[in-house]
């Protein structure tokens, strides 16, 4: 039982040196995995007055308020998320492996009834 415990032991501290040695590889793409940075509060000088006003950045473009940086984010995170599932459905629902059904006979539709249809008032 002893044994286990220093061969167990020594298995945690090479996978640990393994990590601390590659952590860099592992590391990198969890952070590229959050891909949209913060809102950043800085002090700039106004071009008018030359005072020190408050200024928010994000993505390197300066805002007035916070408002208009958030709403600049906000619209950054619904692109990504846009690209990211039009690349899950051009992956999944691409007609390369997509089959039709055997056996089947299309459904007989009554295309008058769909002509007599009156949309309603609003």
């Amino acid at each position: 039982m002893p044994l286990w415990n220093l061969v167990s032991l020594a298995l945690i501290l090479v996978a640990a040196a393994l990590f601390y040695r590659f952590r860099e590889s592992i590391l990198m793409p969890l952070r590229r995995f959050e891909q949209v940075e913060e809102v950043t509060k800085l002090y700039a000088a106004d071009a008018r007055s030359g005072e020190p006003v408050e200024r928010y950045v994000f993505l390197g473009v300066s805002y007035g308020t916070r408002r208009e940086a958030e709403a600049a984010r906000h619209a950054a995170i619904v692109e990504k998320a846009r690209e990211f599932y039009i690349d899950l459905d051009r992956m999944y629902l691409s007609r390369r492996g997509w089959r039709e059904p055997r056996g089947t006979a299309p459904a007989l539709t009554n295309r008058s009834k769909s002509e007599k249809v009156t949309p309603p008032r609003p």
